[in-house]
């Protein structure tokens, strides 16, 4: 059958990429305001800022019969703000970030990362005559200055190469600003914080629209208006629209808005960027697409669909997975959730262990077979926590007054210190602005999410976590050699891949294709390099090594490494002992790249560490290992705030904050702070009940 895989990575961060226009809510919208909008400005185009208004004039040539020529003018209505082209915000530059103006362009005067005159800008600046390289920048005219910083793209030839030159500004703005923030080298980002302030901007407020966009409105709502509201209220304000010559689109986008409500993502807006939203909510997103389709016969396959679900979500979760099945559908579901095991029709556990020690299907059946297979799913499936009787005492408070970022109503919140405080609530209560946005500046935080790692492919969790460093120099130490030797971005790199293991061919509009490299076998070093080695393995053996095989390695006897040894014991602490040394880094799931944050930063100074859902993607049986983890980094003297919906995490707490009691405008609230235990006597909110019947009180 056909499949369609709906995975966690997150959707793309392009800035004119909204929640709207990922589930086609957008498209239906446009249409909407086009029909019934008063004033009438134009067709759905005249309501998308995704496209600008276009005017033209020309003479073109008709081929009919003998042809001519004929003038002809067009005109294409779009929607799109023009003074900040649909973004939603502007950009200010600051000069002095860009250049030092008491230096000439040939002094070296940019100071923006990449623009070296020793290179394709050098020739670039030196070809295309606007400018005297050797004059200070400070002494230019308005007309250099503004062929410097704003010049449209301009064609030059240069040394008989033809070359485009272009103002600084659009350039920066075409390099750096067209890609997500987090995902940019550290580098180029600190230069974007450091010379580019962005603000809303001041024409469309933040709506990406025209005025006559903005002018069009049903019901008293503009097309803005409907798409800054909850989807929740929208759906009902889409509900109360009664006109029978829409009436197959209003149907279409209300079974679409419901879809929201039902998927546990009616406190989302449509204007809200894709990009801001976490893996469990852009999957989520994306499975709105096919919620309401009539297809049949499909293989839909879901990689772990409870990750960020509160145990009230996930019932509601299991329904849409069940609902899919009844269409006559096939439903592959990755997942460690006992709740969704248990309305499996059929289990698949593959183990026993992880990485090389897994790779084998351990059981296949019904989940009362899986109960009673002892293998270690099995055993672990009925596992229940039980409240922590001797909760710890704290050292003090962390105080958040007035906290209004997002959806949070002038919280108040004393956050115990010193010990393990979990904060609690549905999907969009407020939980991550609280912690993540609240928390004042110069708190002594260490923040560890599940956003991608920045860096790029490749990067490994050997480079990311500073272990190849003590590994390079034990290397040149016990071969005489220098340390760059065993560094496949350096000297060691083998020839024919520049040391990527394999060779990347691009395919136009299609994406790229990546084959082994035939010199090296994908090892990624010069043959030369891999003839050196230490305790009997080369530089290759031991990056292929998984973690807790390296930990054996360099805590052993032939190659004792006490600082690689000590990396490699705080990546085991976290969970991650079967993870190749030399494993790609975006090959990582969100829990793993969370986890691997988590080992980096656990020999930092920071007293207070944040960690956003750090059970996902964890089996049952290594949470134990996990709450062991947080225990200890309590009994150091740090303070653990979790944010979690796991209950084996919140009968574990110390202390928890729950808030609510909805999403969205319905939430951002406290709406309890207390020790487990009196959450479960109070049943108070939905967290509580839960937790309650997850613990059998």
């Amino acid at each position: 059958t056909t499949a369609i895989i709906v995975d966690q990575e997150r959707l793309g961060a392009d800035p004119r990429s909204t929640v709207g226009t990922v589930t086609d809510a957008n498209a239906m919208l446009r249409i909407l305001f086009s029909r019934l909008g008063q004033p009438h400005v134009g067709p759905p185009s005249a309501f998308a800022f995704n496209l600008a208004s276009v005017r033209a004039s020309g003479s073109i040539t008709v081929e009919r019969g003998e042809g001519k020529a004929v003038r002809t003018t067009f005109t294409r209505l779009g929607g799109m703000c023009p003074r900040c082209e649909g973004r939603g915000s502007v950009t200010d530059f600051d000069l002095s970030a860009l250049y030092d103006d008491t230096k000439s362009l040939a002094g070296g005067a940019l100071t923006i990362p990449g623009f070296s005159m020793d290179g394709w800008y050098g020739r670039i600046f030196r070809g295309c005559g606007f400018f005297d390289m050797d004059k200070p920048i400070r002494k230019y005219g308005k007309r250099e200055l503004h062929d410097l910083l704003h010049k449209e793209p301009t064609k030059i030839k240069a040394g008989g190469i033809n070359l485009t030159y272009e103002g600084l500004i659009p350039k920066i703005q075409k390099s750096f600003l067209s890609k997500d923030v987090d995902a940019m080298q550290p580098h180029i980002r600190a230069f974007v914080e450091r010379a580019i302030t962005f603000s809303i901007c001041p024409e469309c407020e933040g709506t990406r629209l025209s005025a006559a966009a903005r002018s069009s409105r049903i019901g008293g709502k503009s097309i803005a208006d409907a798409c800054a509201m909850q989807t929740s209220d929208l759906a009902a304000w889409v509900g109360d629209l009664d006109e029978p010559s829409v009436a197959p689109l209003l149907a279409a986008l209300r079974r679409t808005l419901d879809s929201f409500v039902e998927i546990g993502l009616g406190y989302l807006s449509l204007d809200r960027p894709s990009g801001t939203l976490s893996g469990g909510e852009a999957q989520r997103t994306k499975m709105i697409r096919h919620l309401g389709s009539s297809l049949t016969d499909v293989t839909y396959v879901f990689d772990e669909p409870t990750a960020g679900l509160h145990p009230h979500d996930v019932q509601r979760m299991n329904e849409l997975l069940l609902r899919l099945r009844d269409k006559g559908n096939t439903v592959l579901v990755v997942e460690h959730e006992p709740e969704t095991i248990a309305i499996a029709d059929h289990v698949v556990d593959l183990g026993p262990g992880a990485g090389a020690a897994g790779g084998t299907i351990c059981f296949t059946g019904t989940v009362e077979g899986l109960r009673a297979s002892g293998t270690i799913t099995g055993r672990h499936l009925d596992d229940r926590a039980g409240l922590h009787r001797r909760v710890r005492e704290p050292t003090g408070t962390l105080e958040i007054r007035g906290a209004t970022t997002n959806n949070l109503r002038d919280v108040d919140v004393d956050i115990p210190l010193g010990v393990l405080v979990v904060v609690t609530g549905v999907a969009g209560s407020g939980k991550s602005s609280l912690l993540h946005g609240s928390i004042p500046a110069g708190a002594g935080v260490v923040s560890v999410d599940q956003g991608s790692i920045r860096g790029s492919r490749r990067s490994n969790p050997a480079t990311y976590t500073g272990l190849l460093d003590p590994i390079r120099k034990a290397f040149a130490k016990a071969n005489g050699v220098k340390p760059a030797l065993f560094s496949a971005n350096s000297e060691g790199a083998c020839p024919a891949c520049n040391g990527a293991g394999v060779i990347y061919t691009e395919l136009a509009m299609m994406a790229s294709v990546a084959i082994p490299c035939e010199e090296c076998e994908g090892k990624r070093f010069g043959a030369s390099v891999l003839e050196y080695h230490l305790g009997g393995r080369n530089i290759s053996e031991v990056l292929a090594m998984s973690v807790a095989q390296a930990e054996g390695f360099f805590g052993g006897e032939q190659a004792r490494n006490p600082a690689a040894h000590a990396i490699l014991r705080r990546l085991v602490d976290v969970g991650l002992g079967y993870l190749a040394l030399g494993q790609p880094l975006p090959t990582l799931s969100g829990g793993e790249r969370q986890r691997l944050k988590l080992a980096t930063h656990m020999a930092d100074e920071g007293g207070i560490y944040v960690l956003d859902e750090p059970t996902t993607g964890l089996h049952l049986a290594d949470v134990e290992q996990l709450l062991g983890l947080l225990d200890r980094l309590v009994d150091v003297g740090k303070s653990v705030l979790v944010i979690e919906h796991h209950q084996a995490v919140m009968a574990h707490a110390d202390w928890i904050i729950d808030l609510g009691p909805g999403a969205g405008q319905e939430g951002g609230r406290v709406v309890f702070e207390g020790t487990p235990a009196e959450l479960v006597a109070a049943r108070s909110t939905l967290t509580g009940e839960h937790l309650a019947a997850y613990v059998g009180a």
